[in-house]
């Protein structure tokens, strides 16, 4: 999260004129809609309306309601919102209320740092966490409380088939840094109604690394997850072998194997431009020691053939039988093999393939919207939410199964100048159990939002 490119595809488009709607994808992209609706009728909702009040633009016939805000108070009377919200999940809860469990992304520096509660805290020194919101049917909020705290750069993560919320550490840092007293980079566990019954535990045997994103395979309880690297060597691609799997709350405590993708003949995912490349017989190589010790996972010797890598591994998620991960972007130029604004790939765990779905610009087409794609949601009638993460205007973009790119959402929360403007990207885009309501947070400043309208 939070990387900018330093020349953006929206300062191609303004030189050349080009519009960013209604283009299509480069790549088999009905691929990502195995098992859902197709969307009816023409793309998207029209253009995007300008707000009033300065928050947020929709399509004409959608509403926004602003569900939470940083600095203000927590209705639980723990202290105030916490900043920089991420990743998030939506359960169902009883008698049709909704539950969301939402990430902030805090570093040790953070001005607005999640509250340490306890039987909630795992390292008071830490500031990150998540704060879970309760809903009922109609989106009126009836409380927000802390749901984990002491925990550090919440980024994305995942949930599980159980209805927890998978919540992952974005950073590497051992007790003794950044003051921190404890060792980071885990995953923990948070249920969403009752975050006392999973308390501030790290599922240590998942890895201590550079955490993104998770996806859960329904079927074997295997769980995959990406690494979101800063620097050479980039992350990896792995699965949690869990020793206990599909067991409910807190059974990914009891342990596991952790393994990492290895393509043959492929190190870097980075160098594969053309869409629908498959590659056969993927392996999976056990970490030589997952609690990064003294060496990095990526940096460890895993045998003279080697790792697979990628730059910006974040979004993952389960569709049909295949778990799809993203590669928000490649530079030649700090590392990776070759150019691209974004992959999007397809692993099918039965026959152990893979497959290059997506990949958008530079060389395939320029005029592809946005910049680093970066948190993914299906839609429940057919189609993606991708929540941008860029330079310039922020958007949250639909995509249709057919490949047609529409606006769904733009930031109008001016963090720059009038003379200088900048906005906050998007994260956490979720939908909730009745298809009804959209979720999506502003990063910064942080702000959470539920749209409803005339979804198609």
């Amino acid at each position: 999260m939070s990387e900018r490119l330093s020349a953006t595809r929206r300062q191609v488009l303004a030189r050349t004129g080009a519009s960013v709607a209604g283009i299509a994808f480069t790549g088999a992209f009905s691929e990502l809609f195995a098992g859902t609706a197709a969307a009816r009728g023409h793309a998207g909702y029209g253009p995007l309306v300008p707000d009033p009040a300065g928050l947020l633009d929709l399509p004409e016939g959608f509403r926004y309601t602003v569900l939470s805000r940083e600095g203000t108070p927590l209705r639980s009377g723990e202290g105030t919102v916490p900043g920089n919200h991420d990743g998030m999940g939506a359960f169902a809860g009883r008698r049709g209320r909704v539950h969301l469990v939402r990430n902030h992304e805090n570093r040790a520096s953070a001005r607005l740092g999640v509250p340490t509660v306890r039987g909630l805290t795992y390292d008071p020194a830490a500031k990150g966490g998540c704060t879970a919101i309760e809903l009922d049917a109609h989106n009126n909020v009836l409380g927000e409380r802390v749901a984990i705290a002491g925990t550090a750069v919440n980024c994305s993560g995942g949930l599980t088939p159980w209805g927890t919320w998978l919540t992952c550490e974005e950073t590497e840092d051992k007790a003794g840094t950044n003051g921190y007293t404890k060792d980071h980079g885990f995953v923990f566990e948070v249920h969403p109604a009752d975050p006392l019954r999973t308390g501030a535990v790290p599922l240590t045997a998942m890895g201590r690394f550079q955490h993104e994103a998770i996806a859960v395979d329904p079927r074997t309880g295997i769980v995959y997850e990406t690494e979101d690297a800063f620097q050479r060597p980039f992350g990896l691609f792995y699965r949690f072998l869990p020793d206990r799997p599909l067991a409910g709350t807190g059974s990914l405590r009891a342990g596991g194997v952790l393994e990492a993708m290895r393509v043959p003949g492929v190190p870097d995912l980075s160098a594969v431009q053309e869409t629908g490349a498959t590659f056969e017989g993927v392996e999976w190589v056990p970490v030589p020691d997952s609690q990064a010790r003294q060496t990095p996972i990526r940096l460890q010797d895993f045998g003279p053939k080697g790792i697979t890598h990628a730059q910006k591994l974040e979004g993952c998620y389960w569709g049909g039988r295949s778990v799809y991960f993203v590669s928000s972007f490649a530079r030649a130029a700090e590392g990776s093999a070759a150019d691209h604004y974004g992959q999007v790939w397809k692993y099918e765990p039965h026959r152990r393939r893979l497959t290059l779905v997506i990949v958008f610009g530079p060389s395939t087409d320029i005029q592809l919207p946005g910049e680093s794609p970066d948190n993914i949601c299906l839609a429940p009638s057919g189609g993606l939410m991708v929540c941008e993460d860029g330079n310039g205007a922020q958007h949250v973009y639909g995509l249709t199964k057919r490949g047609e790119v529409y606006e769904m959402a733009r930031n109008r929360q001016n963090i720059g100048t009038p003379e200088e403007p900048e906005w906050g990207e998007f994260a956490g885009a979720a939908f909730s159990p009745d298809g009804e309501t959209m979720y999506v947070n502003c990063y910064t400043p942080g702000t959470t939002f539920a749209v409803t309208g005339p979804w198609h």
